[in-house]
């Protein structure tokens, strides 16, 4: 899956002082078309990607977070997303041509390296822009998606292979015409921030192996109580303003971009590290049904400093539990 924060510099977090530090927005030209950015503070960079369905904003209580303590926070409209630049062909959002865009946006901005954070289709794409550019990217922070190597079969044939075809709700997602399934913004947004998140009960929350417990159910509440309104606000006109087909692109190109790593087979990620993760999260569960060991996850990053389980906390960890993750994340950045 994947999420946004809003316009106000209040979303994700309690009300800030008169004092927040400004936000800045542009729009920088990077390999294949523009890019929308939002950066906060100076200092060493700190470059956020969200996943699905989201915006830049989804990290507006970090950014402010990171600038308090220092740090230049960059958060970018992904390629497909908000104002950012959108192709139609779905082969143009493997983790390749991502990676392409998080180094232009850098070089855009006169940064030679950064932290990398990401989240849901963020984190997977922050994930690769590590492994494939460790001169540009200095340390990681997997947020919902633990990093896994890549191995000899495609992920989603060994579901395959296991019977899932009619299952996994991400084969329904990357299908052609699947952007019908959301085209209400209205309604799909606050569905999908509701379900995935911990807020239902736990036998009603979103399960990516079970149809009945799928993301486009109507959602009890217009805004969850977790979520700034004009987050909420802000992720339903974007998507109103740009539909889901861009977003839908990432489930499309999965299988292409395991075509295209062949040479990073088994390859590991050596920078310092931090994984967080929602105890309550339906894809977490799936992921690791019982919580990884540090020495299981540092097979796969040597320097994985720490992972965090966020309890009572779904999906939308950077909203659900932001002051939490904020902590974890500027500890992180001081430790590094």
């Amino acid at each position: 899956m994947g999420l946004g924060l809003a316009l106000s510099p209040t979303l994700g977090q309690a009300a800030p002082s008169s004092t927040a530090i400004p936000v800045r927005r542009q729009m920088v030209q990077a390999i294949d078309g523009p890019f929308h950015v939002l950066e906060q503070g100076e200092g060493p960079a700190v470059l956020f990607c969200h996943g699905f369905p989201d915006t830049a904003e989804t990290w507006r209580s970090q950014m402010q977070a990171v600038a308090e303590a220092g740090y230049r926070a960059v958060a970018l409209d992904m390629r497909g997303y908000g104002r950012s630049f959108a192709p139609e062909n779905p082969d143009l959002y493997t983790a390749l041509h991502i990676t392409g865009d998080l180094i232009a946006v850098l070089d855009a901005l006169s940064i030679d390296n950064a932290v990398i954070v990401g989240h849901d289709w963020g984190a997977y794409n922050a994930q690769h822009a590590a492994l494939m550019r460790p001169d540009r990217f200095r340390a990681l922070v997997s947020i919902s998606i633990p990093f896994a190597p890549r191995g000899e079969v495609d992920p989603w044939q060994i579901l395959r292979d296991y019977g899932l075809n009619e299952a996994y709700y991400a084969f329904e997602l990357a299908e052609p015409g699947a952007e019908t399934l959301f085209a209400d913004a209205q309604q799909s947004i606050p569905s999908i921030l509701y379900w995935l998140s911990a807020s239902p009960a736990p036998a009603l929350r979103w399960n990516p192996l079970d149809p009945h417990l799928h993301m486009l159910r109507p959602a009890p509440v217009a805004v969850p109580e977790w979520a700034d309104p004009d987050y909420v606000n802000h992720t339903i006109s974007a998507f109103q303003r740009t539909g889901f087909r861009g977003g839908l692109n990432y489930y499309t190109a999965f299988s292409r971009t395991f075509e295209l790593t062949a040479a990073f087979k088994g390859a590991v990620i050596q920078q310092p590290a931090l994984y967080i993760w929602g105890a309550a999260d339906g894809l977490s569960q799936m992921l690791h049904p019982e919580t990884p060991s540090l020495e299981t996850l540092r097979e796969a990053q040597p320097n994985l400093v720490d992972q965090i389980r966020l309890e009572n906390v779904g999906h939308w960890v950077q909203n659900e539990a932001a002051d939490r993750v904020n902590n974890a994340l500027t500890s992180f950045l001081l430790e590094i």
